[in-house]
Parts: structure tokens; sequence; C-alpha cells
């Protein structure tokens, strides 16, 4: 998995946002202010003016689909169709699914994806093949997600009880983050 954040809206678009609703316009950035509305008081829609875009690539489709329940996001996703087109000469096969750890379930997912590339090997229109496609195929993809909306993402995804693969996703995702933002996005992390 690679995440690199390849944008993000300056702080002081929020911090314009909170002090336009109470008329009180300040010349620097106040991240007092914007801790106490954003977070401790709950004004958070005026932190939906943050967004945060990220390239992400080599997650798994169960990661995928994980992601995509945050509905207040963008997601672009690398179509399947082209992976497919990869996958059907490709030599190493290992370098189309998150191996899981578990030896196993890893074997069982070598074989489907052998299974993958002797179907479009025998002609099988790209379109048919994706339904044999396994949950831990890899994909790609730009994310974009506001700050609120990250801050009850970390929150949920960072849960143990969240998917392996997407608490590691959310962890990093909060690692990729400028530094001057961090303060109003940690206590959601786990």
């Amino acid at each position: 998995m690679e995440i690199n954040l390849i944008y993000y809206t300056p702080l002081g678009v929020a911090d314009r946002a909170i002090g336009k609703c109470w008329d009180k316009q300040k010349k620097e950035v106040d991240k007092e202010r914007m801790y106490r509305v954003g977070n401790k008081f709950k004004h958070s829609s005026t932190l939906e003016h943050i967004n945060y875009t990220f390239d992400i690539d080599g997650i798994s489709r169960a990661c995928l689909q994980e992601l995509a329940r945050h509905r207040h996001t963008s997601l672009s996703v690398k179509s399947t169709r082209y992976t497919l087109k990869e996958l059907k000469e490709a030599k190493y096969l290992t370098d189309f699914y998150v191996e899981t750890g578990n030896d196993a379930v890893d074997d069982f997912v070598y074989n489907a994806i052998e299974n993958v590339q002797e179907a479009l090997q025998r002609g099988i229109s790209n379109d048919i093949v994706k339904y044999c496609i396994p949950e831990a195929y890899k994909t790609s993809l730009v994310w974009t997600i506001n700050m609120r909306s990250l801050q009850n993402f970390l929150k949920l995804r960072t849960s143990k009880a969240a998917l392996w693969e997407i608490q590691e996703l959310a962890r990093e995702i909060f690692n990729k983050l400028p530094e001057a933002h961090k303060f109003m996005l940690e206590e959601f992390v786990r």
C-alpha cells in the first residue's frame, strides 16, 4: 500500500468560515478557536471547508468497499478493465493481490488470480471475468475527503473492530497529513 497526499486546503479557509459565523475575522489562523469551535463545541460544519486529496495505490477491493461506505468522499478508481489487461500477460501474479498473512487464504487467492488469468487468456471478456475477481485483488484510486468526514473516518477505521487493512490505511492517511493539521484530528485516532 502506498499513500500520498496530493492536495490539501489551508487551515485559514476553515478559520475564516468560523470567523464569518460570528463576524470575528482574524488576520492569522487561530488554532485554539478552530479546535474549540470545531471539536469541543461540535460546530464541525465549518471543518467541511478543509479538503484532503490522496493518491492511494495497492489496496484490496475489500478495503475499497470499506472506503466507499464513507459517503462524504469522492473516489476515482482505476478501471478494472485496465488491470485485467495487465493481468492477462503478467508473469508475477502476486503483484495483483494483497496478501493477508494467512498462508491458506493467500494460496486460495493466488489460485483465484490464476483462474482469472486463464479466463482472460481463453478470450472471455473482461466484463464477464470481473465476476471471478477475489476481494484481495489490488486497486488504486484518488480519494478526497473533508476534515469533518476525516474525523469520523479516523474514529471508525482506526478501531480494532475495523478490517486490518483499512486500519493500516487510516493510520497511514493520518501520518501523511500536514503536521499543522493534525491537532484537529489526532484525538480521533485510536
